[in-house]
């Protein structure tokens, strides 16, 4: 696929226009704009611009409002949750905030074997997850691409117990439309690529050398997916590379380019902050580091511009940030993370993973507090199964008919996780939270949740409407 600036979404010049006309606008015009965001029709750039100049400290605790709102309106209580699997940290590229940069001497490299991914998920499932990110460098072994084909049959081939993966995800390397073909035809449920930084100089300065160093290529992977079939995707940006609000008025313009191509944007938006990672003295001391009251305040214009989007949030970030971000616009989270290949087997290795972690707790630690924060922590794949994604999943989204099915199988992914693998604490927590939750149903979506919750009672397992 040509790749020239015609090809390419990102056009600065009307970046900075709109950065350069934006200003601090009178605390009427905010709250318009805020009242607009509440119909969940999302924001315009000039809408998002405005919005990141809001410091007033009653104005930001109106725009975190809005965002509490529209994240509830549409996704409810529900977080759902997942682990990264990183099969490989070999990448011929040179990025120089990433561990994994081709000519860092001091990173561990590692393909990890099948039998020895076998053994990674194992621990997964055994720890209660269901769904996974396959995650790799942007290298593979001598068996080049068909190693991650062959590493997801494995990762779906492994069962124990009562568990098993129910759906990967992906986030590898840009691939051609074959490839995405390939790639699609395994049962990914989602494939994610960031874009690290959209400002060309400075993504220029960070990749030194490798096939990323095209920003061309990389910037119009998702087109290719799309083009393949492939209508889940996950777009993101590294914070801490460039001026946050330059890549939040950029990240609008790829999402734009998307639904007017493809009519439909990304499923899903990743929030990561640069955090240190051994070798990289950039990673240690970000360029444009962003400050924990900016962070909390892109999460929430994130959900007023695109509503229907999904935020992930991973545990770069801290348990208390974390926390911040779930009310203000965060539906998806990692937990019990490693970022090394063989890491839930061997115990993290930094000497081996991508970057340093922020939140260390395992999986039944982070449940039990999502739990006791009044969330439900959600286990559930079925939308990819039962084929709601792309335009079909926002064909109900948007009416507000996919809570129908999201409250209620949450609820019973919830409960089989509270059954098999909960520690005696979670499981109380746990219990109480979905009373709770079937509480604040409607008659008939209760009446569905509990006969889940009674099939699961009764031993059936992946009990999904």
């Amino acid at each position: 696929m040509n790749t020239d600036s015609e090809t390419i979404p990102i056009q600065e010049e009307q970046i900075e226009a709109v950065l350069d006309r934006s200003s601090r606008l009178a605390a009427a015009h905010i709250r318009e704009i805020l009242a607009k965001a509440r119909e969940l029709h999302g924001l315009t750039m000039v809408d998002v611009a405005a919005l990141m100049h809001v410091s007033d400290p009653e104005l930001m605790g109106e725009l975190f409002d809005a965002a509490r709102a529209v994240k509830e309106e549409i996704y409810g209580k529900r977080l759902v949750l997942f682990a990264p699997l990183y099969i490989s940290n070999l990448c011929a590229n040179e990025c120089v905030y990433c561990a994994f940069r081709a000519r860092n001497t001091a990173l561990k490299r590692r393909a990890l074997t099948q039998e020895e991914i076998a053994r990674e998920v194992t621990l997964l499932v055994e720890s209660g997850h269901k769904r996974i990110l396959l995650v790799a460098g942007e290298s593979y072994p001598q068996e080049g691409f068909s190693y991650v084909l062959k590493s997801i049959e494995t990762i779906y081939s492994v069962k124990s117990g009562n568990g098993e993966i129910r759906r990967v995800n992906a986030n590898v390397a840009p691939l051609t439309v074959d490839e995405f073909k390939q790639l699609k035809a395994t049962g990914i449920g989602t494939y994610q690529l960031f874009q690290e930084t959209y400002h060309k100089q400075t993504y220029a300065k960070c990749h030194l050398g490798g096939k990323k160093a095209d920003y061309g290529w990389r910037v119009s992977a998702m087109d290719r997916a799309m083009e393949a079939g492939i209508d889940d995707v996950g777009i993101g940006v590294l914070f801490g590379l460039f001026d946050w609000r330059f890549e939040l008025l950029a990240m609008m313009q790829h999402i734009h380019h998307l639904e007017q191509k493809f009519g439909v944007g990304p499923h899903t938006i990743s929030v990561p902050r640069l955090e240190p990672a051994i070798g990289s003295d950039m990673a240690e001391h970000p360029p444009h580091a962003v400050a924990d009251v900016d962070f909390r305040k892109l999460v929430a214009i994130l959900r007023l511009a695109v509503p229907y989007t999904g935020i992930i949030m991973s545990t770069r970030e801290t348990a208390n940030i974390r926390r911040e971000t779930f009310a203000l616009g965060v539906s998806q989270i990692s937990a019990g993370s490693r970022t090394n290949p063989g890491g839930y087997v061997e115990d993290e290795k930094f000497d081996s993973s991508q970057f340093q972690l922020g939140d260390h707790r395992t999986l039944d630690e982070v449940v039990r507090d999502v739990a006791s924060l009044g969330y439900i922590p959600s286990f559930c794949t079925a939308c990819y199964r039962m084929g709601r994604t792309g335009a079909d999943f926002m064909d109900l989204a948007k009416p507000g008919k996919i809570t129908d099915h999201c409250d209620v199988n949450a609820v019973s992914t919830f409960l089989e996780y509270l059954t098999d693998y909960a520690s005696p604490e979670t499981r109380a927590a746990g219990e109480q939270r979905i009373q709770e939750a079937l509480a604040g149903f409607t008659p008939a979506r209760r009446a569905i949740a509990q006969k889940l919750i009674d099939d699961v009672k009764a031993g059936k397992r992946d009990a999904f409407v």
